[in-house]
């Protein structure tokens, strides 16, 4: 499976431009993902150095992600092409709306 995962507001606390108190609980979540064989993309709006700070503050975590804003070869190769919509099996991010439950 592909987990895409937000940054700010779900792996740490909204401080953006800075980056905010760890969310522990979801970070641990994704490295038990990742230690099960699954995949993680790092799916934010952060761009430039505010990204670059957010990989980094994922690796002092222990997150090294397979992919960051954008998709895996597999998921190219299965739809013969690039999109610019990154293509999971699950999306976390804190705005999320369960449309299962709706």
């Amino acid at each position: 499976m592909i987990y895409a995962v937000d940054f700010d507001g779900t792996l740490c606390e909204i401080a953006y431009p800075d980056i905010g108190q760890a969310k522990q609980n979801v970070i641990d979540f994704c490295l038990r993902k990742q230690a099960e064989g699954h995949k993680l993309i790092l799916w934010t709006c952060r761009t430039g150095e505010y990204l670059k700070q957010a990989v980094e503050w994922s690796k002092q975590h222990g997150l090294i992600f397979d992919a960051v804003n954008e998709n895996l070869p597999e998921r190219i190769a299965e739809y013969g092409g690039d999109s610019r919509k990154i293509s999971a099996d699950y999306y976390i991010d804190d705005k999320n709306i369960c449309i299962a439950s709706l």
